[in-house]
């Protein structure tokens, strides 16, 4: 893996716990020569961990929609800061610079990302690894919702299990490196969910 994309909050959140894996990540990412992708922001976690990185002399390309500027402030020590018109055209950019995707802690923005990003894995528009850093349990509830949707028939078990989760940074990268995308898709198979 050469290039990872983080989704994330654009606030800090509750408990320090979550800026400091934060910057741990950005710092692993650095280390290990991944690249960094990320909303391009100076704020919350997304500064968190674009830090972690640059401080560690990592590579970090951020995305930003124009009209997001001047609210989530452009970090200005990137190494390269890519504006584009609108949301749908991040997470399409994003998608394009990165082999594969990790999710921390956010709100509704996060989650929106999080979601197109497996849904495409699900339809087969990419094969890239999606994996949730569940940092103190952050996203327990989401883990017991998607559950649900297998066991309520909305989902099956082989897309459940397209979803990597961890709450250790090497743990989660070594499953991203080892990732393989299923050959039976959302339609692909004759089965019933």
């Amino acid at each position: 893996m050469k290039s990872i994309t983080v989704f994330c909050g654009s606030s800090f959140g509750s408990d320090s716990i979550f800026e400091e894996q934060a910057t741990l990540l950005g710092q692993t990412l650095a280390q290990q020569n991944i690249q960094l992708v990320y909303g391009g922001s100076n704020t919350g976690l997304m500064k968190a961990v674009a830090d972690g990185a640059l401080n560690n002399n990592g590579k970090v390309i951020g995305v930003l929609p124009q009209f997001l500027q001047s609210k989530e402030i452009a970090h200005k020590g990137l190494t390269e800061l890519i504006l584009v018109e609108t949301m749908h055209e991040r997470k399409t950019k994003m998608n394009e610079l990165c082999d594969g995707v990790i999710v921390l802690p956010g709100g509704y923005g996060t989650m929106e990302e999080f979601f197109e990003m497996i849904t495409w894995s699900q339809l087969g528009l990419h094969k890239k690894p999606i994996a949730l850093f569940n940092i103190d349990g952050f996203y327990d509830d989401l883990i017991k919702l998607v559950q649900t949707m297998v066991d309520k028939g909305f989902l099956k078990q082989i897309n459940r299990d397209m979803l990597l989760i961890s709450d250790d940074i090497e743990d989660l990268l070594e499953m991203m490196k080892n990732y393989e995308a299923p050959t039976v898709g959302k339609w692909i198979s004759k089965e019933k969910v």
